[in-house]
């Protein structure tokens, strides 16, 4: 599902996420009126539980539009605090595999300073309030649905 007003865009799609697309459609319409982009890029990254299992994907589920009324709300806050002149929030349900991108923040500013801080606020509450849940699938066909708590340092993963 696609929303798109002044000029944000806020998106949650089953579709794998182009973030060099996604970025140049960003440079070429804030152009002019900022110095800074920021972004982040989520990507599902390859680990083992502690059964010694490595990870295959995880599988996003939303409430879509709850979801995307909150992402609505978060970019209205952000605007709020920050000189934005533009921001992208684009979300990945379904299955996503390992190495594969599931989240891309854009935040366009007048000053770095500003675009760092709106997108780091911009992960941090995504993660913590929107209505959009991961399951983690494991080699041995187990799942395990994921606690978010992206605020509270977590202990590195074994490496694979």
């Amino acid at each position: 599902m696609l929303v798109s007003g002044n000029s944000d865009l806020i998106l949650l799609q089953a579709e794998p996420i182009s973030a060099a697309n996604l970025l140049a459609s960003l440079t070429s319409t804030a152009s002019g009126s900022a110095g800074a982009i920021a972004t982040f890029l989520g990507i599902t990254r390859g680990e083992k539980n502690a059964g010694g299992q490595k990870l295959l994907a995880l599988d996003y589920e939303a409430y879509t539009e709850m979801a995307i009324a909150q992402m609505l709300a978060l970019g209205a806050a952000a605007h709020s605090r920050w000189s934005i002149r533009r921001l992208m929030i684009v979300h990945r349900t379904g299955r996503v595999a390992v190495g594969e991108p599931s989240v891309f923040i854009a935040v366009a500013t007048p000053h770095r300073g500003e675009s760092f801080a709106a997108c780091q606020f911009l992960i941090d509450t995504l993660k913590q309030q929107t209505a959009i849940w991961k399951k983690e699938i494991w080699s041995d066909g187990s799942q395990t649905w994921v606690d978010a708590n992206p605020i509270a340092e977590q202990p590195a993963p074994e490496k694979p």
